[in-house]
């Protein structure tokens, strides 16, 4: 007897073995997974276009979803030139890139900034403004770990980074 469609392509997949991963969806269940993680990638793209919208949050909840539903599309995007780093780093680490959040927080002060400067907001909305920023930049630097490259021993960039040990220098190969 033939295995289903569902049941080969859970069989076929790399990532559903490892002892961290969520069981695949099936049905219903998974096909509202897939459409939230397209939906969750299409929020994180406007991110990275608009300064006040976060990316890594939307990529690292497209990545559950993709992981519960579709290793295809987990894949494609753990493969992705422009958010893959941040969900292998996540997904092998639990942390972000200094680099990553150095950004993240000169967008925020940025941002914020300009709004007080250049807005016509009221001052109590931009003293809201500039408290949640606040908070925004307080959860980036204490409350998400950061991942040193150093210590995990990866190439910086890439999607052909991945798994890649770099080796000191004199050391053969």
């Amino acid at each position: 007897m033939q295995p289903t469609r569902t049941e080969a392509i859970i069989e076929s997949s790399p990532t559903v073995d490892t002892p961290n991963h969520p069981p695949l969806e099936l049905g219903l269940r998974r096909w509202l997974f897939v459409g939230l993680g397209i939906a969750f990638i299409g929020v994180a793209v406007l991110g990275a276009i608009l300064p006040v919208l976060p990316t890594t949050p939307w990529v690292l909840l497209a990545g559950y979803c993709f992981s519960r539903s579709s290793p295809r599309l987990h894949r494609w995007l753990r493969g992705s030139p422009y958010f893959g780093h941040l969900l292998r780093d996540w997904e092998t680490h639990r942390g972000i890139r200094p680099r990553v959040k150095l950004f993240a927080v000169a967008m925020v002060v940025t941002v914020i900034g300009l709004t007080a400067i250049f807005s016509g907001a009221p001052d109590w909305a931009k003293w809201s403004a500039a408290a949640l920023g606040s908070v925004g930049i307080g959860v980036i630097l204490f409350w998400v770990p950061t991942v040193r490259t150093r210590d995990v021993g990866i190439l910086e960039d890439g999607p052909s980074a991945e798994g890649v040990v770099q080796r000191p220098k004199g050391e053969p190969s």
